[in-house]
């Protein structure tokens, strides 16, 4: 068995995705570009225990501009979790490099997996993708409406992968992922952002009416997703696929701060603000297609995610 690849590999996700491989005892190659969308030391420290270990190699190198035919050598599989994230961000002067670092690299890395022998390739696409479509729960075969700059980059990345599967033979995959959670979370997600600001007994930003809802999947389950779809992927299956991929617990955020006072024992100081642009409604996934075609269930509640979180946030401190 080959190296398998992991882009983003210092990111929130990537670096659980990292671990989670070499526990496994795969030979890992990391690469992350180490922007400054926050502190690079968090991801440093992310990468830290992956970056002692015999069969992890670390590359810091923009997928843009690497020499990626020689960084394929001896790769059997990609995962593809690079790209530039946030929705509100996404808008004005700022989506050349959403559009950069979201599809022209995903693009380059497609043509590179193909040249490279065809390589596996799965994509760490969002449930931005879907926007605020009326029928819930959302299904992979609704036509997606993405109401961000950053909805659209991501949904270009899904059907560039699909091209290369239909046209070229390339097997991929792509995940969409509905509002991941828990340790290493980055600093503007909201999780991280309730969490800092109840242990620093400071105020939380609420961007709207607080009833808006998101499908939580803690971030244990989304690895456990990549390796199934890594699997599947090696093996010839569902190439072209796409799969929601969400941990079952649907709550708004109002019932996200009763959820952190039971959690915390500590009562959230709240402060709302307008609605942001690009801020989805509600998120609420079907997995009925993923459990069946790559055998995923999501193992995490809400209530022990946020416990792990939490316990997290505070050896920060």
């Amino acid at each position: 068995m080959g190296r398998v690849l992991v882009t983003g590999a210092a990111g929130f996700i990537g670096s659980h995705l990292v671990d989670a491989l070499l526990t496994d005892g795969q030979r890992v190659t990391g690469v992350d570009c180490f922007a400054d969308y926050y502190d690079r030391r968090i991801k440093e420290q992310n990468i830290a225990a992956a970056t002692g270990h015999a069969n992890f190699r670390l590359v810091e190198a923009d997928l843009n501009t690497v020499d990626l035919a020689s960084l394929l050598q001896d790769v059997d599989l990609i995962y593809h979790l690079a790209g530039q994230p946030g929705v509100r961000g996404s808008w004005g002067g700022q989506f050349e490099v959403y559009t950069r670092n979201n599809i022209l690299a995903t693009q380059r890395l497609l043509e590179a997996a193909m040249n490279a022998g065809h390589v596996p390739l799965v994509y760490a696409s969002s449930s931005s993708a879907y926007g605020n479509l009326p029928t819930m729960p959302l299904q992979e075969e609704m036509t997606p409406a993405p109401v961000s700059p950053y909805g659209v980059t991501k949904l270009a990345a899904e059907h560039l992968c699909r091209l290369y599967s239909a046209v070229h033979g390339l097997p991929t995959i792509s995940l969409r992922l509905f509002t991941v959670y828990g340790p290493r979370q980055r600093p503007d997600m909201a999780f991280q952002r309730f969490l800092t600001a109840v242990l620093e007994n400071r105020e939380i930003a609420i961007y709207g009416d607080g009833c808006q809802t998101r499908d939580f999947t803690f971030v244990a389950d989304v690895v456990q997703a990549f390796q199934l779809a890594g699997a599947a992927c090696r093996a010839g299956q569902h190439e072209g696929g796409l799969f929601n991929i969400a941990g079952g617990t649907r709550a708004s955020v109002n019932q996200i701060l009763e959820q952190i006072a039971m959690t915390t024992d500590r009562q959230p100081l709240k402060r709302c603000f307008p609605a942001q642009p690009g801020d989805v409604r509600d998120t609420w996934a079907n997995t009925r297609w993923t459990a069946a075609s790559l055998g995923f269930s999501a193992q995490v509640t809400l209530a022990d995610g946020l416990e792990h979180q939490w316990r997290h946030v505070n050896r920060q401190v």
